[in-house]
């Protein structure tokens, strides 16, 4: 069983067009992924899987490696199963999805997020999440939220503040991180399913996976990621990027 890190990546974006090669303290946005990802310890491979060759020249010219997929994906989970594809990975391999835009993201937390599917084999998919006290991010649509049971498994995700504190109390929610971990066999499965009502109307693709009936492992973290979706965004991560070299220097 090998743990195989891959990241889509399109040129393509509604709010940012061309954000993965968006300059960020002198690199682009896709260069600084891809060094997190290098930290993540045990990996046996890591690639961008992309549809755009200026992602891929940008990303072998700074020694990483890329896969070219099709343009017509709808989501990075089909780009991902056809990268999985092309890279010939065995069905019990075991893929990471980090995103495109995930500029910090805590690399420890990787090899965690893999541990259920290596140690339970009836485990297919897992996922990240963070508690989450603020009310004002619990209602912020863009900020999604999970219920899971006793044994961490997923019972729904949804961008409404969830569950509904009806008696009032401290409330807290769990923040989704959009870090994926996949069997290959199940990721290969999952492309095949067609969208359910749920997913449809939140428009949250791992809704589908709860919908057809598989579960879904959240792993918690007390650690967030950041994120560039917008010309905000870049700004933001780029004074967190200034401000955590400086304290290393300092420390």
């Amino acid at each position: 069983m090998h743990q195989i890190v891959i990241i889509p990546a399109r040129y393509g974006s509604t709010r940012l067009p061309g954000k993965a090669l968006a300059p960020i303290s002198g690199k682009p946005l896709i260069h600084w992924v891809y060094e997190r990802a290098g930290q993540v310890p045990g990996v046996d491979g890591l690639y961008v899987a992309t549809d755009d060759e200026r992602i891929k020249e940008v990303v072998e010219g700074f020694g990483g490696r890329a896969v070219m997929t099709r343009a017509d994906h709808a989501s990075g989970s089909d780009r991902l199963a056809e990268a999985a594809g092309l890279l010939g990975l065995d069905p019990e391999d075991i893929v990471i999805n980090i995103q495109g835009d995930q500029a910090v993201f805590p690399p420890e937390l990787i090899n965690r997020l893999a541990a259920p599917l290596r140690n339970d084999p009836g485990v297919v998919m897992a996922t990240p999440v963070r508690r989450l006290i603020d009310p004002e991010a619990a209602r912020n649509p863009n900020v999604v939220k999970v219920v899971f049971d006793n044994h961490g498994r997923a019972l729904y995700f949804s961008r409404s503040p969830l569950p509904y504190w009806r008696d009032g109390g401290e409330a807290y929610f769990y923040k989704h991180i959009g870090i994926y971990a996949y069997r290959v066999a199940f990721l290969q499965t999952f492309v095949t399913l067609a969208p359910g009502r749920w997913e449809q109307a939140e428009k949250l693709e791992q809704l589908r996976a709860l919908e057809h009936g598989f579960p879904i492992q959240v792993v918690e973290t007390t650690e967030d990621t950041l994120e560039v979706d917008t010309p905000e965004d870049v700004q933001r991560v780029e004074t967190y990027l200034v401000q955590s070299s400086r304290f290393k220097v300092q420390s």
